[in-house]
C-alpha cells in the first residue's frame, strides 16, 4: 500500500501554491501518494478542524504551510495512531505572539493587519502576498506567482481563517502528538520568525526541526526542490 501525503495551504492560498511542491516529491517518491487539499469554505472559524476531520482520510501523512501547517498539527494530535505523521513548512506553533510564545507576530501588527483587512480586503491581500515573498530571492516574480494561486474565496471565508490563525497554539497538539514530526522554517521569512526554529527545537529537543536559508515564507513555492528532498528523506527514513 502507497503512503499518502496530505498538503495543505496557507491562509488565503489555493491547492495551486503547493502544485509545485506536489510535482518535485511525485519526481522524487513516485511511490508517495501526495494530495493537496482546499482549506475550508467556511465563515465558521470554530468548524474548520471538524470539517478536515471528517474529509481527510485516515492513515496518512499530514503536512501544512503555514495555517495548513498549523492545522494538520491539531489533527494529527486529534488522529494520534492514525496519523502516519507531521510535517508543517514555514508553519509556527503559534501565529500571534503570546507570553508564553514571543517567537511569532507581535499581537498589535497582527490586529492592525485583521482590522484592515476588514477594512480593504484586495488591498491587504496585495501586502500580504508582498511579505510572503519578502525575504526570498526574487520577491517581485515570487509576489506574481503567489498571486496566481490566490484563493477565490469569500471575504467571511478568509476572515475566519485569520481568527485561525489568532487562535490556534499548536504546543500541546505537538506535546501530544509522539509521531514523527518534521519542522521546516524560512530563514528570511516575514511572517514566522527564523527564532521560531531555535526555540521549537528547545522546546521539544525530539523533533527534528529545519532552517533554510535565504527563503521567505513562500518557502514551498519558492524551493519546492529542496523542501521535497527534505521531506522524501524523512518520509523514507521513517518507512526503514
Amino acid at each position: 500500500m502507497r503512503d499518502q501525503l496530505i498538503l495543505l495551504p496557507g491562509w488565503a492560498f489555493g491547492p495551486a501554491a503547493l502544485q509545485p511542491l506536489c510535482e518535485a516529491l511525485f519526481e522524487l517518491a513516485p511511490d508517495l501518494e501526495v494530495v493537496i487539499e482546499p482549506l475550508p469554505e467556511l465563515a465558521d472559524a470554530d468548524a474548520w478542524l471538524d470539517e478536515l476531520d471528517r474529509r481527510l482520510p485516515d492513515d496518512s501523512w499530514l503536512a501544512g504551510w503555514s495555517l495548513g501547517g498549523m492545522l494538520a498539527t491539531q489533527l494529527a494530535a486529534r488522529r494520534l495512531d492514525t496519523c502516519r505523521g507531521l510535517i508543517t513548512i514555514a508553519s509556527n506553533p503559534c501565529f500571534r505572539a503570546r507570553p508564553q510564545w514571543p517567537e511569532a507576530m507581535a499581537a498589535d501588527i497582527f490586529d492592525a493587519f485583521h482590522e484592515a483587512f476588514r477594512l480593504d480586503p484586495e488591498e491587504t491581500l496585495k501586502r500580504f502576498r508582498s511579505l510572503c515573498s519578502r525575504g526570498g530571492y526574487d520577491p517581485r516574480t515570487l509576489a506574481r506567482q503567489l498571486q496566481v494561486s490566490q484563493s477565490a474565496s469569500a471575504p467571511a471565508v478568509l476572515e475566519a481563517g485569520l481568527q485561525v490563525l489568532a487562535e490556534l497554539d499548536g504546543r500541546e497538539a505537538l506535546h501530544g502528538y509522539f509521531g514523527p514530526q518534521l519542522h521546516l522554517f524560512a530563514g528570511g521569512d516575514a511572517l514566522v520568525p527564523a527564532t521560531a526554529c531555535d526555540a521549537l527545537r528547545r522546546w521539544m529537543p525530539g523533533i527534528e526541526a529545519e532552517l533554510i536559508t535565504s527563503a521567505s515564507h513562500a518557502l514551498p513555492l519558492e524551493r519546492a526542490d529542496d523542501v521535497a528532498a527534505t521531506i522524501a528523506a524523512f518520509i523514507k527514513g521513517k518507512a526503514e
